[in-house]
């Protein structure tokens, strides 16, 4: 049973908009720290958005406030404003019980570690020129 399933993705023109979503099932998303990544073929996944359970936000540096990430008591949210042909990639979802990691006594935020608890299967962007 999927976990997270994205939803949104489509084809649209330079400058164009979409808005991505995830719907969480077996658990309740606002008691993790969820996150949208991104993939094009041949590199490897690049973090684009995340939200802590606390609210706490971070972007990638590349979104350059052209994404906006919210979250309901539903679902998980993307909004892509302003594409640009390298926009086009696999959008993926995930989700962790905290954006933390504790070594040695300490504990600090990490916003886009590769290690995730759940993740959906993710939904096509294309953006053409």
């Amino acid at each position: 049973q999927d976990q997270l399933v994205e939803s949104g993705g489509g084809s649209v023109q330079a400058g164009g908009s979409l808005r991505l979503s995830c719907a969480a099932s077996a658990f309740t998303l606002n008691n993790y720290c969820m996150s949208w990544f991104r993939q094009v073929p041949g590199k490897g996944r690049e973090g684009v958005a995340a939200i802590e359970s606390d609210g706490r936000i971070v972007y990638g540096d590349f979104v350059k406030g052209r994404f906006t990430i919210s979250k309901d008591n539903a679902a998980l949210y993307l909004a892509l404003n302003m594409l640009k042909p390298e926009d086009t990639a696999m959008y993926y979802c995930a989700a962790k019980r905290a954006c933390r990691e504790c070594t040695g006594g300490s504990c600090y935020t990490v916003w886009f570690s590769p290690q995730w608890d759940f993740w959906g299967l993710g939904t096509q962007v294309t953006v053409s020129s």
